[in-house]
């Protein structure tokens, strides 16, 4: 009898968890294709209000009903990961892509924010943007007109147009990769003025802090309208052997130079400067890593072992070890400009101590005037040291356009 009773009771109890089961799934899953009523910031209040626009990166709250069986979420028609966790019927919890590709996205699919659940899908109109864009560097700071250069950066976009100095806008030809991150463009003629230059999309407009054919912004030397050379290597103002070239330039060309030989003041292998302004006694409480050392670069030949050591008035406590054919990850290559000026830039917190025996990879320089003294002013060596194992046989290469600039 009491058995009887208890598959009784327990019969009841699962029929009205079934019911309830039942109930819920009707409340939640109810057959119905989903409906997005609005987007509202992951963050409680105030910032819980609608959105009226949202980017990569961001954490976002699809609104709407009929959510809880979402499959798959769509934001400019790029997949979303998301976790089913943080799924309900009302809500569903997710960040929109940060790597999202808006170069090679489909146009028709833009701004739209899709859910696919098990009992259909719906398309909900709300702009998915990238940040604006931003200009960190340029391949060619004195490019001549005519010559294809590199723009560095971010969310190079969509975009409609380049602005050179003198208002010069550039709207053909302008090519971005998939990430956004770099942007070519042809230099055009007729620039005669000098400043920053602009990126244009269809999100804003973007200004660097680079100035471009910039010749007395922070130049301590080239060779021109401001020559502060002393000693050390020949000057030439062949631009047949160099294309590109601005007028006169120096030139770093010896042979024979074996691995541990630190005789920069052999004749070719160092530019040495007279003294001159690093950056304004005014500034020079500014945060070192707000300026750079910048100069144009050819090298013709292959390089592949030696350094530039670089330094101020010959003071090696603080100084810069610039070896490009070393990358970042210990492997080398043979490196060269490709046939033309690049632009070098060299942040003054890479001005470094010394450690573990070699020079220039220790501490950064803690301040301008740690680095530069009291009134930043001084010469600039660029000198070609050997401290590695291999050998160099020869080497070619030009320099121009020796500056201390702000990058921030």
């Amino acid at each position: 009898m009491r058995t009887y009773s208890f598959n009784k009771i327990l019969l009841l109890i699962i029929l009205v968890a079934g019911a309830f089961s039942q109930f819920a799934c009707k409340k939640n899953n109810s057959g119905a294709p989903p409906v997005i009523s609005r987007l509202r910031a992951s963050t409680p209040a105030p910032n819980d209000s609608a959105l009226t626009l949202a980017g990569p990166g961001q954490t976002v709250v699809i609104q709407g009903s009929n959510l809880a069986t979402a499959a798959e979420i769509y934001f400019n028609g790029y997949p979303a990961p998301f976790n089913s966790a943080l799924l309900s019927n009302e809500n569903i919890v997710v960040t929109i892509p940060a790597d999202m590709p808006f170069a090679s996205l489909n146009p028709a699919d833009l701004n739209t924010v899709k859910v696919v659940t098990r009992f259909g899908e719906t398309v909900f109109t709300f702009p998915i943007v990238p940040p604006p864009a931003v200009i960190t560097a340029m391949s060619n700071e004195y490019a001549q007109a005519g010559l294809r250069v590199t723009i560095y950066g971010n969310n190079f976009f969509f975009v409609d147009k380049v602005v050179f100095p003198g208002n010069i806008a550039v709207t053909t030809n302008l090519t971005a990769n998939t990430s956004g991150t770099t942007l070519e463009v042809t230099v055009p003629p007729g620039i005669t003025a000098s400043g920053p230059i602009s990126v244009v999309n269809r999100y804003g407009t973007a200004v660097s802090v680079l100035r471009f054919n910039d010749f007395v912004t922070g130049v301590m030397h080239n060779g021109d309208n401001i020559s502060n050379f002393s000693w050390g290597c020949e000057t030439s103002s062949d631009a047949a052997a160099y294309p590109g070239a601005w007028g006169s330039f120096n030139r770093l060309v010896f042979t024979g130079v074996n691995g541990g030989d630190f005789g920069w003041w052999n004749w070719n292998r160092s530019i040495n400067t007279n003294g001159s302004q690093w950056v304004p006694a005014a500034n020079l409480d500014d945060p070192i890593g707000n300026y750079a050392l910048k100069f144009e670069l050819f090298v013709k030949e292959d390089w592949e072992s030696g350094r530039l050591y670089i330094t101020k008035d010959y003071n090696w406590t603080y100084l810069a070890n610039y070896a490009p054919w070393k990358l970042a990850n210990g492997s080398n290559i043979k490196f060269n400009t490709g046939g033309k000026w690049q632009t070098v830039v060299i942040p003054l917190t890479a001005f470094k101590t010394k450690a573990n025996g070699i020079d220039g990879t220790g501490d950064p320089a803690p301040s301008l005037k740690a680095l530069l003294g009291t009134s930043g002013f001084g010469n600039i060596d660029i000198m070609f040291i050997n401290p590695d194992v291999n050998a160099v046989a020869s080497f070619n290469a030009a320099i121009d356009n020796i500056r201390v600039v702000k990058i921030k």
